[in-house]
């Protein structure tokens, strides 16, 4: 990454104004002299119907959670923890970004259309070889409807374990890991609350359901939102804990890695996740530590048109080889992480990388948008 002086870049933001990553991405640009970026509130961009950037501006999108307003605006839901809603939060905030008029953009909306759904994800990581966990539901082939279609869709797949996942979801939301047995046995790991009525709620407590009425009925609640299934495969041990890696690519050059371990299938750190020693998994990894950082970077070209993404990388048993489960939008809040020896990010966090990297691009990498179209306006027309 280059480490000269900032050239004078105008940055906006696009962000919930109070959430910690604006200031940990405003620290970045003020320390290395590119001044602070101006904040546009997604509450104002979902109320007004869009923004209008200058066509100098360099424009950065960032999570819209954490905001209880915008969340009911894009969900349609006035309790935060509920988890029902991700289809219609999924169109608004597609909608959102489609709003959004000028700028240089350095977030492709058609990326973040396929980002943002797990099967289309899948499907492009599929086809561009890069290694993912068989499943039956890539690419939208067939719709899961019902809990009997996530039994069938498993059984004709030869799945005895299988994550289901809200194809709209993020931060483990939704996310059941289901285990059946031949004697017939079933049990699904969730961090899904049910509560009495019926309504399913997201909880920092992990929770094992065996009764099959009651999945069915988690499951059923879920699938008008739209379901992605996949192959729950057998992970790599960090001492007692299964592991896997979060990856943080910028500018195609994986740049950051976190490990994050725990002692149930959901390694989210929110969720009693911890994080690992990264310098003993690549001593575990060896010559393949390699191997991982390159899938990490293949995955990531699949989305050429978009500066960041954080991808999970799962690794075999032994560490032999390594598997993408997901590519993530917003995947690069890794607060005091700095980067990986050798990737030019060294002692700088996941944003000042991304604004080092910004510095060296010539203007036609991220191109500005075409200048709006003059909205029409009642004296307009009469």
């Amino acid at each position: 990454m280059s480490d000269k002086p900032c050239v004078p870049l105008k940055w906006a933001v696009v962000a919930n104004g109070e959430n910690r990553r604006v200031d940990l991405f405003a620290a970045a640009a003020e320390s290395a002299g590119c001044g602070t970026p101006r904040v546009v509130e997604w509450l104002d961009v979902l109320r007004d119907g869009g923004h209008d950037f200058a066509d100098d501006e360099l424009v950065r999108l960032d999570s819209p959670g954490e905001n209880a307003e915008v969340d009911r605006l894009l969900r349609g839901a006035d309790e935060p923890t509920r988890v029902e809603g991700s289809a219609r939060w999924y169109a608004g905030f597609l909608d959102g970004v489609r709003s959004l008029r000028g700028g240089r953009r350095l977030d492709d909306p058609a990326d973040l259309a396929v980002l943002f759904d797990k099967r289309l994800c899948h499907a492009r990581l599929d086809a561009a070889g890069v290694p993912v966990p068989p499943s039956p539901t890539s690419g939208i082939r067939r719709p899961v409807e019902s809990w009997s279609d996530v039994r069938v869709l498993m059984a004709e797949a030869g799945l005895r374990r299988a994550f289901v996942k809200l194809a709209h979801g993020s931060s483990a939301s939704g996310v059941l890991a289901v285990e059946t047995s031949t004697t017939g046995r079933i049990r699904a790991t969730t961090s899904v609350e049910r509560t009495a009525d019926g309504g399913l709620h997201n909880s920092l407590r992990i929770r094992r359901y065996t009764d099959e009425t009651e999945i069915a009925a988690i499951v059923d609640t879920l699938a008008p939102d739209g379901l992605h299934i996949e192959r729950w495969l057998p992970k790599a041990s960090l001492g007692d804990r299964s592991a896997d890696l979060r990856v943080v690519v910028v500018a195609g050059r994986a740049t950051h890695a976190v490990v994050r371990t725990s002692r149930s299938p959901l390694t989210n750190l929110h969720l009693g996740g911890a994080r690992g020693d990264l310098a003993a998994v690549r001593a575990l990894a060896g010559d393949r530590w390699a191997r991982a950082l390159d899938i990490s970077e293949r995955a990531a070209a699949c989305f050429p048109d978009t500066l960041c993404v954080g991808v999970d990388l799962l690794p075999a048993i032994g560490w032999r080889r390594f598997t993408v489960g997901e590519v993530n939008a917003f995947g690069d809040l890794l607060p005091r992480l700095t980067g990986l020896p050798g990737s030019g990010a060294e002692g700088l966090d996941t944003y000042a990388t991304q604004v080092a990297a910004v510095q060296s691009f010539s203007p036609d990498r991220f191109p500005a948008r075409p200048a709006p179209t003059a909205r029409r306006t009642t004296e307009d027309s009469t």
